[in-house]
């Protein structure tokens, strides 16, 4: 039998906080972005998130414009410092045995998020996750330009995304699992044939109650 397919969100999923708003605070904290403006457009940014009405586009065009100024050798030491104050405290207490369980029981583990692949490859890695789908950055000649370099992995996109890694890889949807905290995944939850809901927001777990689907949290 083909292995399935094992798919975790990353943001309050595996991390018991978000990445991606936790870079932007990283940022101000390093003095490496204004902090009054930065940081209010950030917070401000993550309500649209919770709320539903994020235009992720311009937050991802946002949060990557401090990126153009490094170069990669630069951005890997400051990521790695990311890493160790912000993500590696975040990593929910219950997740590493999940994750194994996973890996015991044969399944392809893949991360699917909407945060950019700048800040969630390394997480990745770290998870020992071997695939990531993940909103695109354009970099050329070794240097982020700012902006994206394909669509959102979002809402819908994500079915949009995971169809186009499947395609390329050789699996299909068939048996497989999501792991999610929040009602703007509803789209993929829907669509796997196991949905569960991680430690969700009010909406999701509304839903999920309502659909049966099984409710866990990794904290």
């Amino acid at each position: 039998m083909p292995s399935r397919l094992a798919l975790f969100d990353l943001d309050n999923t595996l991390l018991a906080g978000d990445s991606d708003h936790g870079w932007g605070e990283f940022m101000v904290q390093q003095g490496l972005v204004d902090a009054a403006d930065y940081g209010a457009k950030n917070d401000a940014f993550y309500a649209d998130y919770l709320a539903g009405s994020l235009d992720m586009v311009a937050y991802a065009e946002f949060a990557l414009a401090p990126l153009c100024q490094y170069s990669a050798q630069e951005l890997n030491v400051i990521h790695a410092q990311f890493m160790q104050t912000t993500v590696i405290p975040m990593i929910a207490p219950k997740t590493q045995a999940l994750l194994q369980k996973h890996r015991e029981a044969g399944d392809v583990l893949v991360i699917i998020t909407a945060t950019n692949d700048f800040i969630t490859a390394p997480i990745a890695r770290y998870l020992n996750i071997p695939h990531l789908i993940a909103t695109p950055t354009e970099c050329i000649d070794g240097r982020y330009t700012g902006k994206l370099s394909g669509s959102p992995c979002f809402k819908a996109g994500k079915i949009d995304k995971l169809k186009a890694w499947m395609s390329q890889q050789g699996y299909t949807i068939d048996g497989a699992c999501f792991y999610s905290d929040s009602h703007n995944d509803l789209p993929l939850l829907e669509l796997v044939d196991e949905p569960i809901a991680v430690d969700p927001d009010a909406q999701l777990e509304a839903r999920a109650i309502a659909k049966g689907w099984p409710v866990l949290s990794l904290r």
